[in-house]
């Protein structure tokens, strides 16, 4: 299906839809589970969101699952900071309530300033190390365990661990300075 969606093939996307949707829901419903109750993101939201994406593009090549949840993630992260520009610029930080985006990022919830900061902050570890941003997107962003991250990435599990515990304590010590 890849393969006819990168040959621009409309109903290629039509067919691989319903075989991810729901993975993909689910992802998003743990992601915002411990948002504040009048949180207005909703899981489906996020994924009716990186599927319009998807249908925007003519054409992507993507070689395989790793290639397409590694592409989902890096679109579910945007449509989670997208949202949280948002809601800054509607709000412009009055009344904010910190919110766990999981509890290892306990520091930065979707919705918050936070959050931006800590999209500039993945995009520098990104310049540093590319599969430890990527390790960070499948992990929280995507919701995906340490052995499907592993997976995807097409590296040790023990590696991906490593990767997690230095991203967060980089990440950590970056959003301190900044």
């Amino acid at each position: 299906m890849l393969g006819r969606w990168e040959r621009g093939e409309p109903e290629a996307l039509e067919s691989l839809a319903p075989l991810v949707y729901d993975q993909l829901r689910n992802i998003a419903d743990a992601l915002l589970h411990n948002e504040r109750p009048d949180h207005t993101l909703q899981p489906t939201a996020v994924v009716n969101e990186v599927f319009l994406d998807l249908l925007r593009l003519r054409k992507l090549a993507l070689a395989d699952r790793t290639q397409f949840f590694n592409f989902a993630a890096g679109l579910t992260r945007r449509v989670l900071i997208d949202s949280a520009r948002r809601t800054k610029a509607e709000k412009r930080g009055v009344g904010w309530t910190r919110v766990p985006l999981d509890a290892e990022l306990a520091w930065a919830s979707n919705d918050s300033p936070e959050c931006l900061d800590l999209s500039a902050a993945l995009d520098d570890l990104g310049g540093l190390d590319a599969v430890k941003t990527r390790a960070i997107e499948l992990h929280y962003f995507l919701g995906c365990t340490v052995s499907e991250t592993a997976d995807i990435l097409q590296v040790s599990k023990s590696s991906v661990e490593r990767s997690l515990r230095f991203s967060l304590a980089w990440l950590r010590g970056r959003l301190r300075r900044s």
